[in-house]
């Protein structure tokens, strides 16, 4: 593994001690799939378990920062330049059916930029982190995102559009296209995830248009797309980890994909 800082090895730890947790009541998801009710609160109690177990490590070492997580919000820290962000469950609905692709996702914010993330997926042992200005890693290899520049052999990932959403019209129009022109659509519904698979280079872009993308589903991938040699646009602002729109992807299809969605 590549060396690393105190704060990252802090992040793994926690990650992975969280892991453990949510691989246990992963294992136990698929039991309860035809009880009447279904597994959706004993899923929310695991999100619940995990949050607790990350946050907890986290203060352990570094009790002055603060916090900014999907079921808590904003925890204002004694360090208030610093505060970590977190998804203990990225992808609750694919945990919630039983499918393996969710992840966990810490990034460390700094004077309002990401310094250190991490995007950890227990099921296949995943682990992408990165440190601003030291590059993006899988283990001990270092990441780069894909060299393709002819956007027919890309594959283009999003979410999932939710039906009554106020942008559902115009995302089906950019799936539909986008599926023509390109080697296909993806919809993992594990942002965190899909965004680390850019950096990784296994994914060639990622976009999201809906208003649903939150800062803890990007704030680690976006540092991982960067140090791996990649781009992360907002389609509408400047706000890359806090607007609500997202595109992500290898510079040589930039342009390409950009002018498609938005003829979209």
């Amino acid at each position: 593994m590549a060396t690393l800082s105190p704060n990252l090895n802090v992040m793994i730890k926690a990650a992975e001690k969280a892991s453990k947790s949510l691989l246990r009541d992963y294992g136990e998801v698929e039991n309860l799939q035809t009880s009447k009710n279904g597994p959706a609160d004993f899923v929310k109690a695991a999100h619940k378990r995990a949050e607790d177990i990350i946050m907890a490590e986290l203060v352990k070492s570094r009790p002055n920062f603060g916090f900014l997580t999907e079921l808590e919000g904003n925890i204002v820290g004694e360090d208030q330049d610093q505060r970590w962000i977190i998804a203990p469950l990225n992808g609750t609905i694919n945990f919630l059916h039983s499918l393996p692709n969710w992840s966990i996702s810490i990034a460390l914010e700094k004077d309002g930029e990401i310094i250190s993330s991490l995007v950890y997926n227990p099921i296949n042992d995943e682990l992408f982190h990165a440190e601003k200005g030291r590059g993006a890693f899988s283990r001990n290899k270092r990441l780069r995102v894909s060299g393709r520049n002819k956007l027919k052999d890309c594959i283009i990932s999003t979410t999932t559009p939710l039906p009554n959403s106020k942008n559902h019209e115009i995302h089906m129009k950019r799936i539909n296209k986008i599926n023509n022109l390109t080697s296909g659509i993806r919809m993992l519904n594990s942002p965190a995830l899909d965004l680390a698979y850019v950096a990784a280079g296994k994914l060639d872009a990622f976009w999201e248009d809906e208003t649903h993308l939150k800062p803890w589903d990007k704030a680690a991938s976006y540092l991982l797309i960067k140090e791996s040699g990649g781009f992360c646009d907002d389609l509408k602002s400047n706000k890359s980890v806090y607007g609500n729109n997202l595109l992500a992807g290898n510079l040589d299809i930039r342009n390409d994909i950009t002018k498609l969605l938005k003829s979209a």
